[in-house]
């Protein structure tokens, strides 16, 4: 009985996702009784071998506005292209005001970068990594610009194929 009790608990899911919270802001409502108190969450999801999201939700309460970016995040993955550990080119990604400058690094450099980067690339199992963040600082934004950096990213198989060409021929 021991043993079957232990077992259910070493059990881990296929797709376990590691959870972060970039940013959580409370707003309030004057109505006539006093104020009415609504949360938003900004959440990133990742596997940490190359899938990641991200969600925005709100709510009324804190656990259901988490909830509900969790959920969002999960349902709109991307996958990052890592390379022993890092990216495999320099890339810059826009959104809006916010711009996002990744740059590969060799091993044991670490994730030098701020907050909402750093959660991404956390998330996405790149180990290690410089970034830069440019103009607006507002988190939702420098994660959508993360994003779109992420997205330009391109794969060595996936242009060797394109060229009609293996890797070898092309890296040497």
């Amino acid at each position: 009985m021991e043993n079957e009790r232990q077992r259910h608990t070493d059990r881990k899911p296929a797709d376990e996702f590691v959870e972060k919270l970039v940013k959580l802001n409370r707003t309030s409502k004057t109505v006539k009784g006093g104020r009415r108190m609504s949360f938003s969450a900004l959440t990133v999801v990742g596997d940490q071998k190359g899938r990641i999201g991200f969600g925005f939700g709100k709510a009324n309460d804190v656990t259901e506005a988490i909830r509900k970016s969790i959920d969002k995040a999960k349902s709109n993955l991307t996958t990052v292209p890592v390379k022993n550990g890092t990216l495999p080119h320099e890339v810059l990604g826009k959104y809006k005001s916010s711009a996002v400058l990744l740059k590969p690094a060799c091993p044991g450099t670490g994730v030098k970068a701020g907050g909402p980067v750093r959660a991404v690339m956390d998330a996405a199992g790149v180990t290690d990594v410089i970034s830069k963040s440019q103009g607006s600082r507002t988190s939702v934004n420098v994660v959508r610009a993360t994003f779109d950096a992420v997205s330009q990213l391109m794969n060595a198989r996936l242009v060797a194929e394109n060229r009609g060409k293996n890797i070898n021929e092309m890296w040497g």
